[in-house]
């Protein structure tokens, strides 16, 4: 099984945020999360060589917030927003 896509983490993110009352989490939520939306796997349970507290996929998500500015991203095209410690929905 090949590494999920930082777009199919952001619409598992996307995914909670629907399912939650306010539409809005912090990131350690959305981390606790998503391994009940995706199937990651084992590639994507590896240990980040830059962020060495973290899985692959942990930094995926956090990832969404960094390449906020990137053609492609879920922040970018308008589907998520940043907020101060996680993500939203656009209006939440």
């Amino acid at each position: 099984m090949s590494r999920v896509t930082e777009d199919e983490v952001a619409k598992a993110v996307e995914d909670a945020l629907n399912a939650s009352a306010t539409g809005r989490a912090t990131i350690k939520d959305l981390i606790s999360e998503i391994p009940n939306r995706i199937t990651l796997s084992a590639e994507d349970l590896k240990q980040s060589e830059t962020r060495p507290n973290e899985a692959l996929w942990e930094q995926q998500v956090r990832n969404i917030t960094s390449h906020k500015a990137s053609p492609g991203n879920a922040i970018y095209e308008g589907r998520l927003i940043a907020i101060p410690g996680g993500l939203a929905l656009p209006g939440k």
